[in-house]
């Protein structure tokens, strides 16, 4: 009797490269001209990545620029969730944070997605904040993960394929 073939699908992101990231962001952000004197910053406290300006157009610029250096790094810019820009006292802030992991909401979508456009051997189970893949036939995981290679709501990463 075969066993079944698997993988699982999950959304991680290397936390070094995110600081590497936000460190060259730091960086551009004090060198260039068209910052100077706009008390444009960027920093990470614990889980948010807090963008300070004194104007809306300038808080934007800083989403950019750390935007562009995630990229740099191999992250996608899927994994960086920013929110809208806000005024506090004199100044324009943008909270933005790194997802991790797959939620649930996300995790069923993918699920309903392999279950109605996926081969029918395969079955997808959610486990945690990641998904396991299983099926009788390496070929139809191959089709499942050229299915999910577009998936417009997270970052995903298909690994542990057995």
């Amino acid at each position: 009797m075969a066993k079944d073939s698997t993988f699982d699908i999950v959304s991680t992101v290397d936390k070094q490269e995110v600081s590497n990231a936000l460190n060259q962001a730091q960086k551009e952000i004090a060198q260039r001209y068209d910052f100077k004197g706009t008390g444009a910053e960027i920093d990470f406290s614990g889980e948010k990545i807090l963008m300070r300006a004194n104007s809306e157009e300038r808080v934007k610029a800083v989403e950019d620029v750390f935007g562009s250096k995630l990229v740099k790094r191999g992250i996608s810019l899927k994994s960086f969730d920013s929110g809208e820009p806000y005024a506090s006292g004199k100044e324009h802030r943008i909270e933005g944070l790194i997802k991790e992991g797959i939620d649930q909401p996300t995790a069923k979508k993918i699920s309903k997605i392999i279950r109605d456009e996926g081969p029918k051997s395969v079955k997808a189970t959610i486990q945690g904040d990641e998904l396991r893949v299983s099926s009788k036939s390496r070929d139809d995981l191959q089709s499942v993960i050229a299915l999910l290679k577009d998936f417009d709501d997270a970052d995903l990463q298909f690994v542990n394929m057995r």
